[in-house]
C-alpha cells in the first residue's frame, strides 16, 4: 500500500487504503494467510537464513514466512527487502525488476 507520504508523492489516505483493501477482501480471489502450526519453526529457519535481521525487516520476515508456509513462491512488490528471501521469486510490478 502506498500510504507513506515521504516515500510516495501521491500516497493514499487511510480512507483510500481501507477502500482498496475492502474491495480486495470482498472478492473470492483473495485469501488472508494466517499462521499454521509450522509457523514458529519456519520463522526460526527464515531468521537464521538472513544475515542481519533487524528493525522493520521483521515485518517482511513475517510476510515471507506466511508465504513460505502456504507454498506461495512469488511476491509482487517493489520492496527490495524481499530479495533477501531465497525461497521467494520477487517481481517488481513498478520497475519490472525480477529477483531470484
Amino acid at each position: 500500500m502506498a500510504t507513506h507520504a515521504r516515500v510516495f508523492p501521491n500516497s493514499l489516505t487511510a480512507e483510500q487504503a481501507l477502500g482498496f483493501l475492502s474491495a480486495l477482501l470482498d472478492t473470492s480471489a483473495v485469501t488472508i494467510l494466517t499462521p499454521t502450526e509450522r509457523h514458529p519453526e519456519l520463522l526460526r529457519q527464515t531468521v537464521r537464513e538472513i544475515p542481519h535481521p533487524a528493525g522493520n525487516l521483521f515485518h517482511d520476515i513475517h510476510t515471507a514466512v506466511l508465504l513460505r508456509e502456504h507454498g506461495i513462491p512469488e511476491i509482487y512488490t517493489s520492496d527490495t527487502d524481499f530479495l533477501q528471501f531465497r525461497f521467494l521469486k520477487v517481481t517488481d510490478p513498478v520497475h519490472r525488476h525480477r529477483g531470484p
